[in-house]
């Protein structure tokens, strides 16, 4: 303290010092005005601003992230649900379970049981997948196969879903861990998906702590809380241990009372303010609610800390200012000489100090005009480079945060027009690189170069007929083109198809590459670019896989009625897998090339071959799996199912599952010491396949396959889990039902056809079914 007030009081003598002019005081007098009254001004507004304004702010920007990780959260939900669906239509859960003896046919025990632990492990929120079956014999797959007895508390509560609510739906359901424990929240699915009379239910338990987990990220603060409830008010979830608590019971009461259409507000309540924030996930059959609720003062609290630290800063700031302001006030005679000393960088030689100090200033201002002129030049040089970078991040979404105003103001630095005009996006894919790689005009690495030879042929085309625009390279032959329209000049979408016409024929032209042209939307505000580019490129999945050139309109595809696509070729998909299992490489290589080809018939989109594609890539590592090989550690470490979708050719494809899928698994089968007796059992199978219909027999089939009868039968009960005889009687028997039900052939013919005699064929029929042919098929079409 003493300090400061012998410094204070060698100011104030230094300010009426006799010797000193008038203009030193006044001089000093203001210098200290202009550095202290403001600084105290801007503390005070700094910290109204940092406890009013950011306030207000910070908890928008909460409310704003509870939107987006809600969000995510119910992306997770949809996923469950999704998974559920394609489970629901799985072939091997079809009403053929309902004839099935378990005990006996092991194998489809064991795939069952296989196929729920497998999506199980996919459905992350999912802690127990069950497979109920009704009929006489109650059975359970959880995942494991058991039996219930028709009096359990677990088959009254199984066949309560079965027969009540609709086909898909979320329920509580009782905790398997005990009854003081919470209700599980479930997903109930009946199966199979898509019928009126479903003979079982497929169960989803969601996993509570991941689930709670989830919820947590919804409130990041140790006071607040987060849970989910149905619009009636029935508590689904929450992070809170006790789900009777008095803030979280206060809390719901508010959220189901308050005033639909503002989904955030501020609640006072348990002797706090909280910052509430609720909406609504519409899933299947029903609306939930989202809640979660965070304490003001805790979400503030860094901010009121900053803005007192500010203000105590800025009255020591004011205080600095007069010590500074004291010491300019000695130095402010020679301001043409300090001038003089940063003009010439501190180095102050005779003959500059002998110039005039104007003309030494205009000098150096000549200079860094100069300078600035240069820099100016180089800029205008690198535009064209840095509107294609500022374009390229707009466009994958990392301006997302930018204001509307902001982008405006970029794009007018970079020389754009933003005032009343729209914006319209092209996009151009070439296609053919394969064939032309084959033919020799490039190599499959010359997609680099064939996508900047494109986008140079879309800039100089496109520039020609409508002025200024901008072109993304997207180094994977595709293209995409900003065009700055006005309302007023513009014709219509025909100068657009002329354009995608012309480019056409001049990317056929030169690149000898077919072409496919986008026409996608417009826009006005430059925050809904990414949004226009983005609908533009998911229109490419609608490009018709059968043909060359192809122009697509945006507008069009989204009123397009739903045309049915290509059939999938379940029989083609069972000979690649046949033909796998034998390690025939080149056979294998042909049915895959036939399965491409029904892909691609009746007027398939490019959708729809990817989304075959990525079918039997599936069933395909299933098959591995199955093998007792795991894919991840026999194929490349690469994310097959993504590099699968980025290729846009069938010769792409043929390749790709040979290179990535194909050869891999037969040379590792090759090297293991028991492929060739499941080889030996394959063509067993396969040769009764073809001639079950005629009477066949161990030793016959043994001869077929190079081997003798004893080694064939150890061999087949071994790989097969059934011997000769019933797998041969079973497939008779399979293919005599599917001739009953959809054939109208005579009992008499249907019998040789499966290679029994009349008689016999009915004994044995009745043996497997309980009935005799003529009755299951009278049967069967009454259902």
């Amino acid at each position: 303290m003493k300090k400061w007030v012998k410094f204070t009081h060698k100011i104030f003598n230094s300010i009426f010092t006799p010797g000193k002019g008038m203009f030193y005081r006044k001089s000093l007098v203001l210098i200290l005005l202009i550095t202290s009254i403001p600084g105290l001004i801007m503390g005070f507004l700094m910290y109204w601003f940092a406890g009013g304004r950011i306030e207000e702010e910070l908890v928008q920007l909460h409310k704003n992230q509870i939107t987006r990780r809600a969000e995510s959260l119910g992306v997770q939900f949809d996923h469950s649900e999704l998974t559920m669906s394609h489970l629901a239509f799985e072939p091997l859960l079809d009403y053929r379970l309902l004839e099935t003896d378990f005990n006996r046919k092991f194998d489809i025990t064991r795939d069952i049981t296989k196929t729920l632990i497998i999506m199980e492990g996919s459905m992350t929120l999912t802690t127990k997948l069950e497979f109920y079956m009704g009929g006489t014999t109650p059975i359970q797959f959880s995942p494991e196969y058991n039996l219930l007895p028709p009096d359990s508390e677990e088959w009254k509560q199984s066949e309560t879903l079965l027969k009540q609510g609709p086909p898909v739906y979320w329920t509580l359901l009782p905790s398997r861990l005990g009854i003081r424990e919470k209700p599980d929240l479930a997903l109930v699915h009946k199966m199979p998906g898509g019928t009126m009379a479903p003979y079982g239910i497929l169960i989803a338990r969601t996993n509570r702590e991941r689930l709670q987990d989830l919820l947590k990220t919804l409130t990041p603060y140790e006071d607040g809380e987060a849970f989910l409830m149905q619009e009636d008010g029935t508590l689904l979830a929450s992070t809170g241990t006790g789900d009777s608590s008095a803030l979280l019971q206060e809390l719901r009461s508010e959220v189901l009372h308050h005033p639909v259409g503002t989904p955030s507000f501020i609640w006072n309540g348990d002797h706090n303010k909280y910052s509430v924030s609720f909406g609504k996930f519409e899933r299947i059959g029903t609306t939930w609610i989202y809640v979660s609720a965070a304490p003001i003062d805790a979400i503030t609290r860094p901010v009121v800390f900053l803005s007192k630290l500010v203000m105590q800063i800025s009255c020591a700031g004011m205080l600095l200012a007069a010590a500074l302001a004291w010491f300019a006030s000695r130095r402010i005679y020679s301001p043409m000489a300090r001038l003089m000393g940063l003009l010439s960088y501190g180095k102050q030689t005779s003959s500059v100090l002998m110039q005039d100090e104007f003309q030494v200033i205009e000098e150096q201002w000549q200079h860094l005009t100069r300078q600035s002129t240069a820099l100016q030049s180089k800029l205008e040089t690198q535009l064209p480079q840095v509107r294609q970078g500022f374009l390229y991040q707009l466009v994958q979404g990392y301006l997302f945060s930018y204001a509307e105003e902001e982008l405006r103001e970029r794009m007018r630095q970079y020389g754009w027009r933003v005032e009343e005009c729209r914006y319209q996006v092209l996009f151009i894919r070439v296609l053919g690189m394969t064939q032309a790689s084959m033919q020799g005009r490039f190599s499959l690495g010359d997609e680099g170069l064939v996508s900047f030879a494109e986008a140079n042929i879309a800039q100089e085309m496109t520039e020609e007929r409508f002025g200024q625009c901008q072109v993304i390279n997207f180094h994977d032959l595709t293209v995409g083109v900003l065009l700055e329209l006005d309302a007023q000049e513009f014709d219509g979408k025909n100068s657009l198809y002329d354009l995608g016409e012309a480019l056409i024929q001049m990317l056929n032209g030169i690149l000898k590459l077919q072409a496919t042209v986008i026409v996608g939307g417009t826009c006005t505000d430059v925050k809904h670019i990414p949004w226009v580019f983005e609908e533009a490129r998911l229109a490419l999945n609608y490009r018709k896989w059968d043909t060359d050139n192809q122009i697509l309109d945006v507008e069009l595809l989204r009123g397009r009625e739903k045309t049915p696509g290509s059939q999938y070729p379940f029989a083609v998909e069972r000979e690649i897998i046949q033909a796998m299992r034998t390690g025939k490489l080149e056979e294998t290589e042909l049915q895959i090339k036939a399965f491409l080809e029904a892909m691609t018939q009746g007027g398939a989109t490019d959708l729809d071959v990817r989304q075959g594609g990525m079918n039997l890539l599936g069933t395909l590592e299933r098959e591995i799996m199955q093998s007792g090989l795991n894919p991840n550690e026999l194929l490349s470490p690469i994310n097959r199912f993504e590099q699968l979708s980025e290729l846009r050719e069938s010769e792409q494809i043929l390749q790709w599952f040979v290179k990535q899928i194909i050869r891999p698994f037969m040379e590792e089968m090759e090297n293991r010491s028991d492929y060739k007796i499941k080889k030996i059992v394959d063509q067993a199978i396969r040769f009764i396949e073809e001639h079950y219909m005629r009477d066949i027999s161990l030793d016959e089939c043994a001869e077929y396959c190079g081997t003798n009868a004893f080694l064939l039968s150890r061999s087949f009960k071994q790989v097969a889990g059934k011997n000769f005889i019933d797998y041969l009687t079973d497939l008779r028997m399979e293919r005599a039902r599917a001739l009953l039900r959809d054939s109208e052939q005579k009992i008499f013919d249907i019998a040789e056809q499966v290679g029994y005699q009349h008689s016999y064929f009915n004994r044995l029929f009745k043996k497997f079914e309980g009935v005799t042919p003529t009755q299951y098929r009278e049967r069967v079409r009454r259902t």
